[in-house]
């Protein structure tokens, strides 16, 4: 969420000398996007930001995708997936396309270098567990629930309170923003936005660190990984300030938008991105006009593909749905409650149900590594009497 913070010690105006306790310089770096008409931040180093001691390519970076069968519905059980690697390395891909990448990880270890994606922002959506996520900005805490919203060029690294902790990775090949629908003309969330700006955490406490040994940061850039080594350590920011910072949103503080006929979708929308949206089912009340059926209706996603990561509850609509589910309902075939769920939604009151939906308006496809985990009858559940 683009606003105005500051955090540490700063000159009072930019691009002045600004020194440390022994008379150097602080070395200063402008962080922006979009060149230099893109929101940015000013950030303060002890020591230059440009000085690696090692430099190496460690792999490519590439979703290896199935060869591509019928267009049909999908289901993937990823808690199925076991507990390995740390939150880098350890995520799984599921689905993927020009504009962004949908994994999930079960990360069992900590990460002992630091990481940063040249590429796209990053969502990362905490299911289970607790920690901080340590970035150039400061500290950050998350928990259960949280979305943390990680922009393009942070370094940054996930420390868990334990392992192993699970969560949902949605990379991306551009910037994550607010809807614009619900901000005013001067970006702030207006009263009809599902959310406010008091809901939404930053850093706030800013370490220095002026050690110095061997560090290694772990760069995303064109689709490889490489790995730079420094004799001090990353982050060694004493200040910054600007609108380009990570920040952190809870599902639980979406507010739901009812009505008394069924709403759809957009609705729920939390954040936009390159040609996708991110959506957050949470509890809420039914419709409430009384001959209203709570049920969605059935619908094609004629120039979108429709995808479900479950979080807990019972999912209304679906059968056979578990905890860690993602379904993919691609553009082209029509979608909508199994079996029963329409007339079993009548005269119900309230959903307990927590999911994150994401929306493409390109086609995804099916990376390789989520088939182990397929419910491969699923496209043929419908057919099924309960």
């Amino acid at each position: 969420m683009p606003f105005y913070h500051q955090l540490g010690k700063l000159p009072h105006k930019r691009h002045i000398q600004f020194r440390q306790p022994d008379g150097s310089l602080y070395h200063e770096q402008v962080m922006g996007t979009k060149g230099f008409s893109g929101i940015q931040s000013i950030l303060y180093h002890v020591n230059p930001p440009t000085q690696v001691s090692q430099y190496r390519k460690i792999r490519d970076w590439i979703v290896t995708l199935e060869e591509e069968g019928a267009n049909r519905h999908r289901h993937f059980f990823t808690f199925r997936h076991e507990a390995k690697g740390d939150c880098i390395d350890g995520r799984v891909y599921s689905l993927a396309n020009e504009d962004c990448a949908i994994s999930t990880v079960y990360a069992s270890e900590p990460m002992d270098y630091f990481y940063r994606n040249a590429d796209g922002d990053e969502v990362l959506f905490i299911h289970e567990g607790s920690g901080k996520l340590e970035t150039i900005f400061g500290e950050l805490p998350f928990q259960q629930g949280d979305y943390l919203v990680i922009p393009i060029g942070t370094t940054y690294r996930v420390v868990a309170d334990t392992y192993p902790i699970r969560m949902l990775v949605v990379e991306t090949t551009g910037e994550i923003t607010i809807p614009r629908r619900y901000r005013n003309e001067y970006g702030q969330l207006a009263e009809h936005s599902p959310f406010c700006e008091r809901d939404i955490r930053i850093p706030t406490q800013l370490v220095a660190y002026e050690s110095k040994g061997s560090y290694e940061v772990r760069v995303k850039a064109r689709n490889q990984l490489h790995g730079y080594t420094y004799d001090f350590h990353p982050l060694d920011v004493v200040g910054w300030d600007g609108y380009l910072h990570p920040w952190a949103f809870s599902i639980h503080d979406f507010e739901p938008i009812t009505g008394s006929i069924h709403q759809p979708p957009p609705v729920h929308q939390t954040f936009a991105g390159p040609n996708f949206v991110i959506c957050s089912f949470v509890p809420r009340m039914y419709d409430y006009h009384p001959e209203a059926v709570p049920a969605p209706y059935y619908h094609s996603n004629v120039e979108s593909d429709e995808v479900l990561y479950y979080v807990r509850g019972n999912f209304m609509s679906r059968n056979g749905i578990q905890e860690g589910s993602i379904t993919l309902h691609p553009s082209g075939i029509p979608h909508g409650p199994h079996p029963g769920k329409v007339e079993g939604s009548i005269g119900k009151t309230r959903t307990e149900e927590l999911a994150v939906m994401i929306d493409t308006f390109r086609p995804l496809k099916i990376a390789e590594s989520a088939l182990e985990t397929e419910d491969t009858e699923y496209m043929l559940s419908w057919n099924r009497k309960s």
